[in-house]
């Protein structure tokens, strides 16, 4: 089996062709970091343009790198949402007329879900594991029972983590994308040097919160004013760093014990999502599974971002389910994994 993926959910365009036997036979990614840097953040009408531009190209480009024409593709999987809808949109459309001429089923995938099954990708995790996913969009702690089964443990009430480290490293002036920025610049600070709040460390359950950590961040950045030193922004970058992953895994402490607790057969945690690649939570969650006895995986860093590999191996799940979608597939800006998970407190329609 042969599935090309493609992915347009927010700023990185994305195709990809993926065996069944866990060969990656090409995987091309073009960012839009250049296009969005100026706004300090992703502007939607931006991407959607951007990945009009350049999804044919693209497409053309890793079919030419695979080493194959579409008569020898079994499936074309697509990010059918969540996400910045006119991306989705490109991403979708292009999948559909794939489909259509060369007379091959079609995939929607959530990009969720894509994240979530990467490592049986890169790891061959069996189920049921416990998953981290964490990005510019989204944290949660689920449960992955199965393809197309998911349980959550907790999520955001209010802004995702990577929200967090990009909103931080604008007012600090780090650059864009902010992930990556405050890393490095927290590599040369002193994360002791400002104390900052741990959001819900110590409380029962798995939700997090970041907005007051964020809050907190440009309080002390004002406070500093513009006598700040690079110095100065460093140690910021780097207490902002360390209580942001304090809380993280202190919540992920909290699932991983009720994972161990409800799941006696799982034995491994694993981390999804662009701030996956964070070398310093990397570190924190070895000592914790360490501590824990269980196994940790990480894909490689280019894997954890937006890529088109895992919407490819997402299909390749589904479709080996025999489950495949008509070419009247609609577009999603919101699809949960886990649809029927209880309202995080206070979170309100974004949870």
């Amino acid at each position: 089996m042969v599935v090309l993926g493609l992915e347009s959910s927010c700023d990185e365009t994305a195709a990809s062709v993926v065996t069944e036997d866990r060969v990656i036979l090409s995987n091309v990614v073009l960012s839009q970091t250049e296009a969005h840097a100026p706004f300090g953040g992703v502007v939607p009408e931006i991407a959607a343009r951007a990945h009009i531009v350049q999804m044919d190209r693209l497409v053309a480009q890793a079919m030419s790198e695979a080493k194959i024409d579409y008569p020898d593709l079994s499936a074309v999987a697509a990010t059918a949402g969540p996400g910045l809808i006119g991306g989705v949109l490109v991403g979708l459309m292009t999948a559909k007329a794939i489909a259509a001429v060369a007379d091959i089923p079609l995939i929607g995938i959530n990009h969720l879900e894509g994240h979530a099954l990467t490592a049986r990708l890169t790891d061959k995790i069996a189920f049921p594991y416990l998953l981290l996913l964490v990005s510019g969009g989204h944290s949660q702690l689920l449960v992955v029972e199965a393809v197309g089964k998911y349980r959550r443990l907790g999520t955001t009430i209010d802004d995702a983590v990577g929200e967090a480290f990009d909103k931080t490293a604008k007012m600090l002036e780090l650059g864009f994308p902010g992930g990556p920025a405050v890393e490095r610049s927290a590599l040369q600070g002193d994360p002791r040097k400002y104390a900052l709040p741990r959001p819900m460390k110590g409380r029962e359950g798995c939700n997090f919160s970041f907005s007051g950590l964020k809050t907190a961040v440009r309080q002390l950045r004002e406070k500093i004013g513009i006598e700040a030193t690079s110095q100065d922004i460093s140690n910021l970058a780097a207490s902002f760093q360390q209580a942001a992953i304090d809380s993280l895994m202190d919540r992920t402490q909290n699932a991983v014990d009720i994972f161990k607790d409800e799941y006696p057969n799982g034995d491994t945690l694993v981390v999804a999502g662009g701030v996956a690649a964070n070398q310093y939570l990397k570190s924190e969650l070895t000592n914790l599974t360490q501590m824990r006895n269980i196994k940790l995986a990480v894909p490689p860093p280019v894997l954890c971002t937006d890529n088109g590999a895992m919407i490819a191996w997402a299909g390749i799940e589904k479709y080996k389910l025999g489950q495949s979608d008509s070419l009247a597939l609609a577009a999603r800006a919101r699809w949960p994994l886990d649809p029927d998970a209880e309202p995080a407190p206070y979170a309100g329609y974004k949870a």
